[in-house]
């Protein structure tokens, strides 16, 4: 029986920037319906990976393959299209802070899509209501919290239907007692089946959701393995050592 072909591919992805290895032959790959988590210290790639996914930043060697589709070919054509396919959610929302909750969700429907306004407007209501905020459509980014900030932005990029997700730390900005409301929508969906590909230290979350952690440093998957990688104990990895650390800080 034959493998399925992986639905993301990141073939020895290698970024240089100002002659510094932020990226150093990294790759990975994950099939449809998965949730893999990256983790490892501060400067150590993570965000870059992200954005070199979606060719926000081109790799300087390496490609990437959405359901067998080049990057790196994509981009001799129009690589808007790639990107349509990849949601994509930052650390600090990156909403229109002169646009409602709904206009924030419809704009790339309208603009992109180029769907009509009661079309787009339609279909942005749809995903308020799936992050469970529908009731704050008519609400601009400084009348809303974090968490719903940030729950809007995963409305937004949800609306374009895109085959996988990317998160980069969705709650670093977040209170704390706003992170649960975010995990909890990145958990239905996952349990819906979106594929995800999640950078986070928020190691409780990823223990009992994902099935592969990923640990990166100093530009280089270090390790790999299901949720028992993080635990401590005798023979640890780095992985482990990284999140003990990470325990002695949090106070969890």
């Amino acid at each position: 029986m034959t493998e399925p072909r992986p639905l993301l591919e990141v073939s020895r992805v290698t970024r240089v920037i100002d002659g510094k290895k932020i990226l150093d032959d990294v790759s990975l790959s994950l099939n449809k319906g998965d949730l893999k988590v990256v983790i490892g210290p501060s400067g150590g790639g993570k965000s870059t990976l992200l954005q070199c996914v979606n060719f926000l930043q081109v790799p300087n060697q390496g490609d990437v393959f959405l359901d067998g589709v080049s990057a790196r070919e994509m981009s001799r054509h129009n690589i808007n299209l790639f990107r349509q396919k990849i949601g994509m959610i930052f650390q600090d929302f990156n909403l229109f802070d002169h646009l409602s909750a709904r206009d924030n969700v419809a704009i790339a429907l309208r603009k992109v899509k180029g769907q009509k306004k009661a079309k787009a407007y339609q279909r942005a209501m749809e995903e308020l209501d799936r992050v469970g905020l529908a009731d704050k459509a008519d609400l601009y980014p400084s009348q809303l919290s974090g968490g719903q900030k940030q729950r809007v932005s995963l409305a937004r990029a949800l609306a374009m239907d895109p085959m996988v997700m990317l998160l980069d730390e969705p709650t670093s900005a977040l209170d704390p007692e706003l992170i649960g409301e975010v995990l909890n929508v990145i958990a239905q969906l996952s349990y819906s089946g979106m594929t995800m590909l999640m950078v986070t230290h928020q190691i409780g979350f990823a223990r009992h959701l994902t099935k592969e952690i990923i640990f990166m440093e100093a530009g280089r998957v270090v390790e790999t393995g299901p949720p028992e990688l993080l635990e401590g104990g005798p023979g640890g990895g780095r992985a482990a050592e990284f999140c003990a650390k990470l325990a002695e800080v949090t106070g969890r």
